[in-house]
């Protein structure tokens, strides 16, 4: 979910501004990046969300985010829109009051503005779909920076032959091990009223119940903030934020980087590039990356 137009995104890092209306206490900082709070008789949980971290995320999350023509753009996320509907339908049927995934999913879709009859449609067709099967590829790409490859095809050995094209062509190569630098996790998007800060961000992770939290940003450069969780507890984390009266963007289940590349501009322009390529491919659902780019 790429699009061309990346030196914009890599001229300047702009921090966003902190406001919370909620009352919090303050946090004392650590002497590095990390910051950690008590919360009752629970044990320290780093929450690993500092000015460097972020501002690499954040640089990153435009870069990928940049849209070409936002018809073709709309057009092609409906696209996986439908890809990751059949998977979910595959997994746990087709109705949504018994699939959790599918659920989380079809909320993504409305949040989108997808039509009601293009999902339900996806739905249907998913029903209905000839056999087919899901598999992950392993990637290393420009910098170092490790990718996984999700595809749905029925065809492997045409899907595999292409994904190595494309990755033999961008600077890439598949790389078995890629898959050990991600944690499976609960992801949890929520676009606050208002921009928040570290702390605020911090003191609601814990309240949550969540492990971390990450600023990042949408396709339209507003802010977002990922809540990260143990797969198990994404309904629980959900549910509390949406007690402290955060809108919920989308919930579900993510590959997480446990380690990051930093990559610089250069870089950074390549692995796009390669990544926009293989979101184009109809066969892949999507592509994670653990990529940061430099401050």
């Amino acid at each position: 979910m790429l699009g061309p137009t990346l030196l914009r995104a890599l001229r300047t890092l702009r921090p966003p501004a902190l406001v919370w209306a909620a009352p919090v206490q303050p946090v004392p900082r650590s002497a590095s990046c990390r910051l950690s709070l008590v919360w009752r008789t629970s044990p320290v949980r780093s929450l690993q969300l500092c000015s460097g971290l972020c501002a690499g995320h954040n640089k990153w999350s435009k870069v990928k985010n940049i849209k070409g023509p936002k018809d073709e753009a709309r057009g092609k996320m409906f696209m996986k829109f439908g890809m990751l509907i059949r998977i979910a339908v595959k997994e746990g049927g087709s109705n949504p009051d018994l699939n959790i995934n599918l659920a989380h999913l079809l909320e993504q879709c409305r949040s989108k503005n997808m039509p009601k009859a293009s999902i339900d449609a996806a739905i249907k067709s998913a029903e209905k779909a000839k056999p087919a099967s899901q598999h992950m590829f392993e990637a290393r790409g420009p910098g170092g920076c490790m990718l996984l490859i999700e595809v749905l095809t029925d065809n492997n050995s045409r899907t595999h032959q292409e994904i190595r094209r494309l990755l033999n062509k961008n600077g890439g190569m598949l790389s078995d091990g890629a898959r050990h630098n991600f944690n499976r996790r609960g992801v949890v998007v929520v676009v606050p009223a208002q921009s928040v800060s570290v702390e605020t961000a911090l003191e609601m992770a814990i309240e949550a119940g969540a492990e971390d939290v990450q600023e990042t940003e949408d396709e339209e450069e507003k802010l977002q903030l990922k809540f990260i969780c143990a797969m198990s507890d994404l309904n629980k984390v959900r549910g509390s934020l949406e007690g402290l009266g955060l809108q919920i963007t989308s919930a579900g289940l993510e590959f997480v980087p446990r380690n990051h590349s930093s990559l610089d501009q250069e870089q950074v322009e390549a692995a796009s590039t390669l990544i926009e390529a293989l979101t184009d491919c109809p066969d892949v659902v999507r592509v994670w990356d653990n990529i940061q780019a430099d401050s």
